[in-house]
């Protein structure tokens, strides 16, 4: 996570570099996410008919050549915008598949009642790495370049890989609703959307986390382009505030950790949905210089993982 949010940070501000505009930014994300999209379902299918710890070691593999391909065509002077959206879609077609595959094996190998805390120490992880990579990634590029940033992430890539390697991971055995489900690949990708669909409560829950995101997306995709413009560009300041909102995710996680969440998950990602917007969001648009920025960012992903840690257990 560290590597990654690094190489993040490093190519949004040598996009903003060369280009200056929110929509280059905008596009990055899009074609990254639009083939995680399309083929989430498939990849829970994949992950019930494989081993969850080898689809976990090929998607990590394969969704960090990019980085490699990318460190080569900086490398060589040879690194366009185009390249990016092309990366972005390779990798988010592998990612897809790491997830899904990652959930499943916690449920294996964590107790139920212990989902909360597992969730609140994966969002430490992603916090933690979340308040270093700006900072760290910003510092180097000024040192040593874009090169030595991606060549970290490809280290910690390798690390991540070879992890996964030394975990036991159990195959569970097949459930009622795994029988019923099973058949050929889009079969079995499209039995999940039966499945949710004939939950109204579990059916209502996707659309609030819907509505949420899609809004949510607008505006993470705005906030990094909104601060660049508004500092002339200044990567130390964008770093800051990002540090600044992982610390407050941080510290979320570890109350999550311990705390472990309420008892009725969906009053956990209702409130950490509200708070997350109200006290994140809105601050963020109303603000104007890096110290409600740095607020905002704070208060706002302190209650993710509050909202994702009670999201996940369900």
């Amino acid at each position: 996570m560290l590597g990654t949010s690094m190489t993040s940070f490093a190519l949004t501000i040598w996009a903003w570099q060369v280009t200056g505009q929110a929509t280059v930014l905008g596009l990055v994300s899009f074609f990254n996410f639009v083939p995680l999209l399309l083929m989430t379902p498939i990849a829970g299918a994949v992950v019930d008919r494989s081993s969850r710890k080898r689809v976990m070691i090929f998607s990590d593999l394969l969704a960090g050549l990019p980085t490699v391909a990318i460190f080569l065509l900086h490398s060589t002077g040879s690194l366009q915008i185009w390249h990016l959206y092309l990366a972005g879609a390779f990798s988010g077609t592998f990612q897809a598949f790491h997830f899904p595959a990652y959930s499943a094996a916690i449920s294996m190998i964590v107790p139920k009642e212990q989902y909360g805390r597992a969730s609140g120490m994966l969002s430490t992880a992603e916090y933690a790495s979340g308040i270093f990579a700006p900072v760290a990634a910003a510092l180097l590029m000024s040192a040593a370049g874009i090169a030595s940033v991606m060549a970290i992430d490809i280290l910690t890539f390798i690390t991540a890989i070879s992890t996964v390697f030394l975990v036991q991971i159990p195959q569970p055995a097949a459930s009622e609703e795994r029988r019923k489900g099973m058949g050929n690949i889009w079969r079995e990708s499209f039995y999940g959307f039966r499945y949710i669909y004939g939950c109204p409560s579990l059916l209502g829950l996707q659309l609030v986390l819907f509505s949420s995101n899609l809004v949510g997306g607008l505006g993470f995709t705005l906030f990094t382009s909104a601060v660049l413009a508004r500092t002339g560009g200044d990567n130390i300041v964008l770093g800051t505030v990002l540090s600044i909102g992982g610390i407050g995710g941080l510290i979320g996680s570890i109350l999550l950790v311990i705390w472990g969440g309420p008892k009725r998950k969906v009053h956990g990602v209702l409130m950490g949905d509200a708070l997350t917007n109200l006290l994140g969001w809105v601050l963020v648009g109303l603000g104007d210089n890096q110290y409600v920025w740095s607020l905002a960012a704070f208060l706002g992903l302190f209650f993710v993982p509050i909202l994702n840690g009670s999201n996940q257990a369900i």
